[in-house]
């Protein structure tokens, strides 16, 4: 039998540790728990390891992957399916390789939906009202799916599954990728973007971050939407330009957002500031908004998924040291 490897769990949660019991001996693993993101001040935790699994908000920046190859440190699974945080160019110089997760896309899809319903039915409002005992219907008459053009940007495995529930509910659905899946094409129309945005009553984003897709929601492409128009972003904060979306739903030319995730929520979400309080005005902001339902990034978390999360990452690195590849490595 092989001898077990040495790795490092950065981040690690109470949640995971059921399934990082069972996989640590499935796959014969040494596994050091570190509970604090991945950064410059604990790097040295590493030492000993071959390999490190991480999650999205750690920071995986050039400066701390060189301090982990100095430790001997060859391989970085993420347990997120994102991998923004990671440079991967610092990797590829250093030698390292690296991998994210994949996991069951209903998790992030079902929420995706259930955020559209909300926004749609104005249920943040409802809420907000009964807190004061204010059951009045004024204010608060929503519309129904079927009657409704809904926009997927993004048909990978999310987006996909994004569409297929969407189908259930009679809705008229476009969808816009560069890949274009026949999957798709039997329950959603491929359109260019400026249709999509110009046509849908709810736009969905599921695109991954990259440069080309930074700020794909911007003043220039909010000004293309219908005017009562809403927005779900369960992907990634960065592809909205948060300030033009904040000046949107002011203008009302944007009628309601569900978003579990924004720019700068790095050091925010995933973390109790009852007593620190949030140092992003943003995020107050869409907060104070009426029809705005702010989630902390847990479109992801379910059961499943967590697992699905650990099994990927402890996975990759045992293929990676054992069989010298991993089926969810990410080239640059």
């Amino acid at each position: 039998m092989d001898s077990a490897l040495h790795i490092t769990a950065f981040a690690a949660r109470p949640d995971e540790q059921a399934s990082f019991a069972r996989l640590e001996k499935e796959l014969n693993l040494s596994i050091k728990y570190v509970k604090s993101n991945l950064g410059k001040d604990v790097v040295s935790e590493a030492q000993g390891s071959e390999g490190v699994t991480i999650l999205g908000n750690c920071d995986a920046s050039a400066p701390v992957l060189e301090e982990l190859a100095k430790l001997g440190v060859k391989f970085i699974a993420s347990r997120s399916a994102g991998y923004n945080n990671i440079d991967l160019e610092a990797a590829k110089r250093l030698g390292m390789r690296v991998s994210n997760a994949r996991y069951s896309p209903h998790c992030v899809a079902d929420f995706a939906v259930m955020l559209a319903l909300m926004v749609n039915r104005r249920v943040m409002v409802a809420l907000k009202r009964n807190i004061g005992n204010d059951y009045s219907l004024p204010g608060i008459q929503g519309q129904e799916m079927e009657n409704m053009t809904v926009g997927v940007m993004g048909t990978g495995r999310i987006g996909r599954t994004v569409i297929s529930n969407l189908s259930g509910f009679g809705c008229k659905i476009l969808a816009y990728d560069t890949f274009q899946s026949e999957e798709v094409r039997s329950k959603a129309t491929y359109v260019d973007l400026d249709t999509l945005l110009s046509e849908s009553d709810i736009i969905t984003l599921h695109m991954p971050l990259t440069e080309e897709t930074r700020h794909i929601i911007n003043k220039d492409t909010i000004a293309k939407m219908k005017t009562g128009v809403k927005l779900i972003n369960t992907a990634r904060g960065e592809l909205v330009d948060t300030s033009a979306l904040i000046e949107g739903l002011k203008s009302k030319k944007i009628a309601g957002a569900g978003l579990d995730v924004l720019e700068g929520e790095l050091g925010v979400y995933h973390t109790d500031h009852r007593l620190d309080g949030v140092a992003n005005d943003q995020i107050a902001i869409l907060k104070s908004l009426s029809n705005v339902v702010v989630t902390g990034h847990m479109a992801f978390y379910t059961d499943q998924a967590v697992d699905d999360m650990v099994s990927c990452g402890l996975t990759s690195l045992s293929d990676f040291i054992r069989k010298g590849a991993a089926a969810c490595e990410i080239t640059c």
